[in-house]
């Protein structure tokens, strides 16, 4: 069993991951925060921003790869993969910013939900087919 279309953004989204890990670590840097975030509302927002990320993409993952080792069809696999990815890039860009950017951030966690919905679905129609 393959796990291809997933694995691909599994590495995009792993790629993104890495970005933001990094742009916490300049946000420490600047802010002078070595641990936690001591009050500081900019580095309580990069740590929030990145914490988000890895609260919602492994599930994400988890459901996608598993409606695609049921035989989910490769397009719709791709376009849930694509969701997520866009999704979650909105979300990255529209919770990292001060002030965030509305649209992005909550056009981002509404896709979000919508892929786990719609994933989380297909999930259960195969499991019980």
């Amino acid at each position: 069993m393959s796990l291809a279309v997933t694995a691909l953004y599994a590495g995009l989204l792993g790629l993104f991951y890495v970005a933001l890990s990094l742009w916490v670590v300049k946000v420490r840097v600047k802010q002078k925060v070595a641990s936690g975030d001591k009050g500081d509302p900019v580095m309580q927002n990069a740590m929030r921003t990145h914490a988000n990320f890895a609260e919602y993409v492994p599930m994400g993952l988890l459901l996608i790869g598993l409606g695609e080792a049921q035989g989910m069809p490769a397009v719709a696999t791709h376009t849930l993969g694509a969701a997520l990815l866009v999704a979650r890039v909105m979300h990255g860009i529209g919770m990292g910013r001060l002030p965030h950017t509305p649209a992005l951030r909550g056009g981002g966690a509404t896709l979000t939900f919508l892929v786990l919905l719609v994933a989380a679905i297909a999930n259960i129609g195969h499991a019980v087919l």
